[in-house]
């Protein structure tokens, strides 16, 4: 009861799935084995050979030819009995004549270890139960299959004409060697372009192979590497089958091994059945390896699971040559006459393998079904059988042969030459040789031809089987590959596609999580090119594509966004006045120069006043003016730069810093000089009376406009443009064009500071009421220490705070100038006039 109830769900399950496949694909199939074969898909060799006789026949297997079905072969049976039948009411073919087969019989029944007991080379003799020897010197041509190895072994040593009709292989094809055996089947051409193709579309880049150690496994798996190397796709593994059976148990473990550890959920299968290589994929059945297969049509495997799991795989995909529909097969199977075949098609059903899914159509219900065999619902309701592709091959190997018969009547009547009776035929090079060159349109319209060529077109129908318990299954067509079409357009496959784990998500094969935009590969070493890391990409880097390889940079009016996917436009920015930071630089240094030549004004008017004549009022008012010079000089550095400002940016800092400075150092001088007059040295007093210390400014600024001269000509300055300093931005910048000049002229003036600095501080104590020495080394104290500060912060920093920087340590060292040396002065002048009275000094003095 246990069991039924797991049949009937596995049942409903595989019917919802036929009504899903009539809607989407017309062509599916039932998959059906009957359960109690428990020997799986381990397939038998069948032979006929076909002969013609004068005039039509009745019952003709009846009366003449004794043969017996094996089971699992009635496929084959059934269509020597249509293609006979067909061929025989076709007025246009053998006329007057009828097409006969007869059954090599142990051939059908036995596999090729009882065709080896039955022939051994060392006796050289031939003996087949049952088997036609030829002993009446007629060249009827066989037809053989589906084993290549039992096809080899039957044309040793035979001049018999034979018609191979399973898959097409390689080690049949030599017709020096083997000149009357003949393959019907189509060459196996661009089939590994078509699973390349496969694999692209379904984004598969790790992938298992496993082919068979011989001659067609070895050049199947060099195409194969070829077009997965121009694709870029890796193997994981790579199992090459020996086919000997003892040399393959001593690798099992490791090929087992491969299969269920390595992370490629797709593995290649090519190769024969009735192999060791069948031998291990039911070895990882057992082991219940997970993968989605992709073989060729031979490798139609039905299992023979027992529990309801979908755990083995998530489908095989397989690919087998296109053919057309034998509708007339279908009525035929349904009207045939079992008295004159002597076939029971109940029992023929039990080996029948395919039924096509339009028999859902006639299902008016589904509840009280109870049955014990698999196939006994469908032997219930009207049936349609669908042909395996070697069943195919038969059916257009008897059309060969039938053109080959219909050929040499022809010349036997044109020659003139009937000796023995009409139809039979004893050259049989001639026959070879009429059958290799055999071209002709099969019944359902599709061109047949003999003589296999490389350049063929290669049509192939891609199918997906899923296995489920109790020997059901379903195969549907997802798509179709055609070499001669544009290679854009070779590979169609469904848009619905369904998995066998029950849902339309593909199944991920890759070694590597593919790399998102706005990352790149890198590769890890020894390993396949399909495993890398994934690393974002390098500052101002775009990959707009999955799995680049390397990054594109940026233009440099562009940038990066965030994620790093695309390049944008930078803006474009400068130190403008319209920033609320070049407002206020500017609004500071207008108002410092107002309140420059505020003092100056007072000054002037004053100056007449003891302070201010005492401290040379012509030096002060060269340094006022300087001072305002200097305010105003830090507006070169807002704005949007150009060639000029760039130019008379540095220059007018140097210069009218200088000139300050320079103005600082002759004030210290004079000062020194001055007390030094009190000295009985006369000639300090010439000195000073000759205005030595006036040529201190025009001497210092001379040397200043020389280095600026030299800096102009040599390294002038330039418009410059950062893209570094802000995201997304272009900075417009003003570049010193030598760092090394700059440093020097800042040099110098720190040079000209210190000089001051030393002479102030050595005057700050000499006994004078209006001694400005100690406001002039607090003001070369407070210009060192910004432009020592400057530095260090000028150099870790870009773009627009650059310059911010540059122009607040001009205003902070000119205002402390201003401040330290002019402040004290005008709150003398203006807050306190009776301490600027030298009477009043004098007085006190006298008291």
């Amino acid at each position: 009861m246990k069991k039924l109830s797991i049949f009937a769900i596995s049942f409903l399950l595989l019917m919802l799935s036929f009504i899903l496949c009539c809607l989407t694909e017309p062509k599916c199939f039932w998959r059906v084995k009957n359960s109690e074969d428990n020997h799986g898909d381990m397939r038998t060799d069948c032979g006929f050979f076909l002969r013609t006789i004068e005039g039509p026949i009745d019952n003709i297997y009846d009366d003449i030819f004794e043969f017996r079905m094996p089971e699992r072969r009635y496929e084959f049976f059934m269509v020597m009995f249509f293609a006979t039948d067909e061929i025989n009411k076709n007025p246009y073919i053998l006329p007057n004549m009828s097409l006969l087969f007869v059954n090599i019989v142990d051939l059908c029944q036995d596999t090729l270890g009882v065709l080896d007991q039955l022939y051994s080379p060392e006796n050289n003799r031939w003996y087949f139960v049952n088997y036609v020897c030829r002993e009446d010197g007629l060249c009827d041509v066989d037809l053989t299959g589906i084993s290549w190895k039992t096809t080899l072994k039957l044309t040793i040593q035979s001049r018999i004409p034979k018609v191979f009709f399973g898959p097409f292989n390689t080690n049949l094809n030599d017709h020096d060697q083997f000149p009357y055996l003949h393959q019907i089947g189509p060459k196996e051409t661009h089939l590994s372009h078509g699973m390349v193709s496969l694999l692209l579309n379904f984004r598969w880049t790790w992938i298992g192979l496993v082919t068979s150690d011989n001659d067609q496994g070895i050049q199947f798996l060099s195409e194969l590497r070829e077009e997965m190397q121009r694709h870029e796709i890796c193997l994981a593994f790579l199992n090459v089958i020996p086919e000997t059976m003892e040399t393959y148990m001593t690798k099992a473990m490791i090929y087992d091994k491969q299969i269920m550890t390595y992370s490629a959920n797709v593995v290649i299968i090519y190769g024969e059945m009735n192999s060791t290589l069948e031998v291990s994929f039911r070895r990882w059945e057992y082991l219940g390896s997970r993968r989605v297969w992709i073989t060729t049509s031979q490798w139609d495997v039905i299992t023979n699971k027992k529990e309801f799991s979908l755990d083995f795989s998530h489908g095989t995909i397989t690919f087998a040559h296109h053919r057309g529909e034998l509708a007339k097969f279908r009525n035929f199977m349904q009207t045939m006459n079992y008295n004159k075949y002597l076939v029971n098609i109940s029992e023929s059903m039990l080996g029948w393998k395919y039924f096509n899914c339009s028999v859902s159509k006639n299902i008016n219900k589904m509840d009280n079904f109870a049955f014990n065999n698999t196939l006994e619902w469908p032997a219930l309701h009207k049936y349609d059988m669908a042909l395996s592709e070697e069943g195919y091959n038969l059916y257009n190997a008897v059309y060969a042969v039938a053109h080959t018969y219909h050929e040499l009547l022809l010349q036997q009547v044109e020659s003139q030459k009937t000796t023995g009776v009409k139809g039979e035929f004893t050259d049989c090079q001639q026959v070879s040789s009429v059958l290799k060159t055999r071209v002709f349109t099969n019944p359902v319209g599709e061109l047949v031809s003999m003589n296999h060529r490389e350049n063929q077109c290669a049509e192939y129908d891609i199918f997906i089987i899923w296995n489920f318990p109790q020997g059901l299954g379903l195969k549907v067509k997802i798509g179709s590959y055609f070499s001669c079409f544009p290679r854009s357009q070779q590979l169609h496959l469904s848009e619905d596609l369904e998995w066998a784990t029950g849902g339309t998500s593909v199944p991920s094969s890759m070694c590597s999580v593919p790399c998102t935009a706005g990352f790149r590969k890198i590769h890890q070493e020894e390993t396949a090119d399909c495993c890398f890391d994934c690393v974002q990409c390098p500052e101002n880097e775009v990959s707009n594509e999955t799995d680049m390889e390397q990054c594109v940079r940026c233009p440099d009016d562009q940038y990066a966004n965030l994620e790093q996917t695309q390049c944008l436009q930078r803006a474009v920015t400068f130190l403008a006045y319209e920033d609320p930071l070049g407002f206020a630089l500017g609004s500071i240094a207008l108002s410092f120069s107002g309140i420059t030549i505020l003092v100056l004004v007072t000054f002037v008017k004053h100056k007449d006043a003891p302070i201010v004549k005492a401290n040379n009022r012509i030096l002060s008012y060269i340094l006022l003016i300087s001072l305002v010079f200097c305010f105003l000089c830090s507006l070169l550095f807002i704005g949007h730069p150009n060639q000029a400002t760039c130019i008379l940016q540095q220059t007018i800092f140097g210069v009218f810093f200088t000139v300050a400075i320079s103005t600082v150092l002759s004030k210290t001088i004079t000062v020194v000089m001055a007390f030094k007059l009190t000295t009985p040295e006369r000639r300090m007093r010439g000195m000073l009376t000759l205005g030595a210390p006036n040529f201190v400014i025009p001497l210092c600024t001379l040397i200043q406009l020389v280095l600026c001269g030299i800096w102009l000509v040599k390294f002038p300055p330039f418009i410059d443009r950062d893209i570094q300093s802000e995201h997304g931005k272009t900075v417009i910048i003003c570049n010193k064009g030598s760092v090394i000049v700059f440093h020097v002229v800042l040099g110098y003036l720190g040079f000209l500071a210190l000089g001051s600095f030393s002479v102030a501080f050595l005057a700050r104590n000499l006994p004078d009421r209006f001694n400005e020495a100690k406001f002039l080394t607090f003001s070369m104290l407070v210009f060192c220490s910004v432009w020592i500060t400057f530095l260090p912060v000028y150099h870790s920093t870009r773009g627009k705070i650059m310059e911010v920087v540059e122009v607040f340590s001009i205003l902070a060292s000119s205002a402390g100038l201003l401040g330290c040396i002019f402040v004290p002065k005008c709150y003398i002048i203006l807050v306190s006039p009776d301490s600027n009275l030298v009477q009043k000094y004098k007085d006190k003095l006298l008291h």
